[in-house]
């Protein structure tokens, strides 16, 4: 169990899968765009969310080297998109905040690319897998699943605090209104009797 255990630990890098995972903010009136050179007959996958800022909503658009739109839509929370490429160059992710004049937004954006190959060379056979090789694909899609879960409660997590913080300030700014308010109100009451009394006094001393 060992052995099976350590080999396919040391065999799930075997592929040529390339990916980024990024966190970066995104000024309002701005626009901010990634770059990738990619071959051709080459699959990538874009998965992208906005952690906070607004309505978390953003516009994305992607283009290929001649700078046709292969993806754009606006004012997105979080979307994905896969294609395989048709040409050999350089790819552009743009992310635009354009349309928001005083929020600036926090997008999260995982890019991966290339094919996955077979994790042991001799599972390109078109014979039925081995024990080792079916506990190591079995092992291995299991291991994308929770990473895949780890990013998806991380970004809900990240996204929650944000909430929760904006919501904190919120509630403080009220509470120091509203003392702000009693005080105001407090003193505007103290002055009021005060004048009511001295009103008396007055008319008290011109009677005798």
């Amino acid at each position: 169990m060992l052995y099976l255990s350590l080999t396919c630990l040391l065999l799930l890098n075997a592929c040529v899968v390339s990916g980024t995972e990024i966190t970066f903010e995104l000024p309002d009136n701005d626009k901010q765009c990634f770059y990738e050179e990619l071959e051709k007959d080459v699959k990538f996958d874009i998965d992208f969310q906005v952690i906070s800022g607004g309505n978390y909503d953003v516009d994305c658009f992607v283009t290929d080297p001649h700078d046709n739109a292969l993806y754009n839509e606006k004012k997105k929370q979080y979307d994905s998109f896969s294609h395989t490429t048709t040409m050999k160059g350089v790819y552009k992710v743009c992310f635009s905040n354009e349309f928001s004049t005083f929020t600036h937004k926090v997008v999260y954006l995982d890019f991966r690319h290339g094919n996955e190959e077979p994790i042991l060379d001799s599972m390109k056979r078109t014979t039925a897998l081995t024990q080792l090789e079916s506990s190591c694909v079995a092992i291995h899609e299991i291991l994308k699943v929770v990473a895949d879960s780890q990013t998806w409660y991380r970004l809900r997590e990240a996204q929650d605090r944000t909430k929760a913080e904006h919501l904190l300030e919120r509630v403080t700014y009220w509470s120091i209104g509203e003392t702000v308010l009693l005080f105001v109100i407090g003193i505007g009451q103290v002055m009021m009797l005060k004048s009511f009394f001295s009103d008396k006094k007055g008319s008290v001393a011109a009677t005798t």
